[in-house]
């Protein structure tokens, strides 16, 4: 799961209807994508760092996390 990225965006208060939204996919594919059941296209991580979350380091945002391993 990407954790940090779950994180990111609770703390921004963005919800995950609105970034799915703001990607242009549907919910469900977002959580697929932050499950790592898909893989986030590279337009998609651009979007992300330039306009949802520009403070954040592409590669912390992205880095797979175990769940039992973020707690």
């Amino acid at each position: 799961m990407l954790v940090n990225l779950k994180k990111a965006l609770d703390g921004k208060g963005i919800t995950l209807r609105a970034y799915a939204s703001i990607l242009g996919v549907s919910e469900k594919t977002l959580w697929n994508k932050i499950n790592e059941e898909t893989a986030f296209t590279y337009p998609e991580v651009r979007m992300t760092k330039k306009n949802v979350l520009p403070e954040y380091d592409s590669d912390y945002l992205f880095e797979p996390i175990a769940e039992k391993e973020a707690v």
